[in-house]
């Protein structure tokens, strides 16, 4: 019997000749990745009297940087002692950083075959890179740091086969919404990405599928490794990787197939991904407050491009608000090289500094009582940033960028 990428990472990793759905597995990790925010955390994060092997740990301020409150700047002081103390040398303090899901990949640190702990739920993010990562709770990171060892169930794993091309302003987002919509959530499930449309699809929509496969409740997302991502890696990757590609024979739960050629341009509705997404063109009359685009999922160049593409020489209508920001300090320097943060700024947008701050409700760029959000960011749930009375609905940064110009929900077709 042929197995899946998951399934034969983890039995290298566990050091078991193979694994199969149903077991469970003590993992060694390749890497373990902290975060700012847990330091703020009360009991969250204990200091350990060791950790497993300071160069396999990485910390990055992301959440809150720079510090927005007293609270979160005291957290800075204990993320840094916690460096400080055991000689963590991939550090991204203030200046470096960037959202980790992001610099992980930019500095060549997540890895095809590796095995990739962090406490944030987007981690599988890296599932782009071939990568085995998912977020763990509090508890088992720290066990993470210590022991250097996390336990998973192994699920199923589904296959979405992507043929076809995608249409004019339609991106890798809007099969994303697509996929949730129709499908719904793959809650304990892999999924691994295969077909034409995944074959001819650049970093950054890979990298965009496999983050906002958090929002299917998936485990892990996995790509494989091939020329796209062979390029991409080259001359970036921080030491010799070992890919895997699942069997010939690997066994699946279920196989999707999906034609992209005639998805349109769809937006997740307030609150919920699964079972939630309409066309943008049904939502024209829906007026909104707040256009975001940024994080882990939409915050890179790519996304810079298109935004400033369609925000050239007009304007971020009157009563909206349009923050961009980038998923790292390298993207916002670039984005400046290029000319994107300028077209950005005439336009009427704020452009930040890295952070996962409006992402997440923290800072800039919090949501008031009923409030009207589209981002190109993660989540929707109530609450999730800013007041749980706000509507935060979900698009592409074209659809995000589109609907700023006009100041309701827009398919970016008609601008």
């Amino acid at each position: 019997m042929g197995h899946t990428i998951t399934e034969k990472i983890l039995a290298v990793h566990s050091g078991q000749s193979s694994v199969v759905p149903g077991d469970i597995v003590m993992a060694d990790l390749d890497l373990v990745v902290d975060l700012d925010i847990v330091f703020g955390i009360t009991g969250g994060h204990q200091t350990p009297t060791r950790v497993f092997d300071p160069d396999k740990i990485v910390v990055v301020a992301d959440h809150t940087v720079p510090a927005p409150s007293i609270a979160a700047a005291n957290a800075m002081k204990r993320m840094r002692q916690f460096v400080d103390r055991f000689g963590i040398e991939k550090f991204y303090d203030e200046g470096r950083h960037g959202i980790a899901h992001v610099v992980l990949g930019e500095d060549g640190l997540a890895l095809p075959g590796m095995t990739l702990a962090c406490d944030d739920s987007h981690s599988c993010s890296s599932g782009a890179l071939n990568c085995l990562a998912r977020g763990l709770g509090l508890a088992d990171m720290m066990y993470a740091l210590c022991k250097g060892q996390a336990w998973y169930m192994v699920g199923p794993t589904v296959k979405l086969i992507l043929d076809g091309d995608l249409g004019e302003r339609v991106y890798a987002r809007d099969i994303l919404h697509h996929i949730a919509h129709i499908h719904g959530a793959f809650p304990g499930r892999n999924l691994e990405w295969d077909g034409d449309t995944i074959s001819a699809m650049p970093m950054q929509g890979r990298f965009t599928l496999a983050t906002l496969s958090a929002e299917l409740s998936a485990e892990f997302s996995l790509f494989r490794h091939d020329d796209v991502l062979a390029s991409y890696l080259d001359g970036r990757a921080s030491k010799p990787y070992e890919p895997v590609d699942p069997d010939p024979n690997a066994t699946y739960e279920q196989t999707i197939r999906i034609d992209v050629s005639d998805l349109e341009p769809l937006v997740v509705l307030p609150h919920k991904v699964a079972h939630n997404a309409c066309p943008a063109t049904e939502l024209s009359e829906t007026k909104i407050d707040q256009a975001f685009i940024g994080s882990c999922a939409n915050g890179r160049i790519e996304d810079f491009a298109i935004a400033a593409e369609i925000m050239a020489g007009r304007q971020v209508a009157p009563g909206v608000r349009m923050i961009v920001t980038p998923g790292s300090q390298s993207v916002f320097m670039e984005a400046m090289a290029k000319g994107y943060v300028a077209t950005l700024m005439d336009a009427g947008a704020v452009v930040t500094n890295s952070t996962c701050g409006a992402c997440y409700g923290g800072h800039m760029g919090v949501l008031g009582d009923g409030e009207v959000c589209i981002t190109a960011s993660t989540r929707n749930f109530q609450g999730r940033m800013g007041s749980a009375e706000a509507d935060i609905y979900l698009g592409s940064p074209a659809t995000v960028a589109a609907s700023a110009v006009r100041g309701v929900i827009t398919d970016p077709r008609e601008i």
